[in-house]
């Protein structure tokens, strides 16, 4: 079989989209283990008290696409990669619109990987970025239970 193409890797994830992903609207663009491009539609669910885009939407932004990058990097060994920390920095308010997050590879060790993600909002302008430390799982792992 061929290897999908980075806008397929994304079509897929999207059509098993579920779980926390659904809950709040993200849609991955491309996927591939060199890059990843996700988008979140602002709702006012995702909104703080003072109605900006809540900085938990920001850190699970940078989680998910950073995470996605490092399992598409390992996942043609049958590994998986798991976050061991996330440091995100809020960088601009958002109210409305879409945000637009890009992950690429900081560094692919064969058991940490670190990730580096930017967020924008659709003009454009930086909203937050971040930076994700994988620890690689080989394949059989329990935790990434797979049957």
């Amino acid at each position: 079989m061929a290897k999908p193409t980075p806008e397929q890797a994304a079509q897929m994830l999207n059509s098993r989209a579920g779980g926390f992903n659904a809950l709040i609207g993200l849609r991955f663009v491309r996927a591939s283990a060199d890059e990843v491009v996700a988008e979140i539609p602002i709702t006012t669910d995702l909104a703080q008290p003072y109605g900006l885009v809540h900085g938990g939407v920001y850190a699970s932004l940078v989680e998910t696409i950073c995470s996605v990058g490092a399992a598409c990097d390992v996942a043609e060994r049958g590994g998986g990669a798991v976050g061991l920390d996330n440091h995100t920095s809020f960088l601009s308010a958002a109210k409305e619109g879409t945000l637009v997050g890009r992950a690429t590879p900081l560094r692919k060790g064969r058991r940490t990987q670190v990730w580096e993600a930017r967020i924008e909002d659709q003009r454009g302008k930086l909203v937050a970025r971040g930076q994700v430390r994988m620890l690689v799982l080989d394949e059989g792992s329990s935790i990434l239970n797979r049957a």
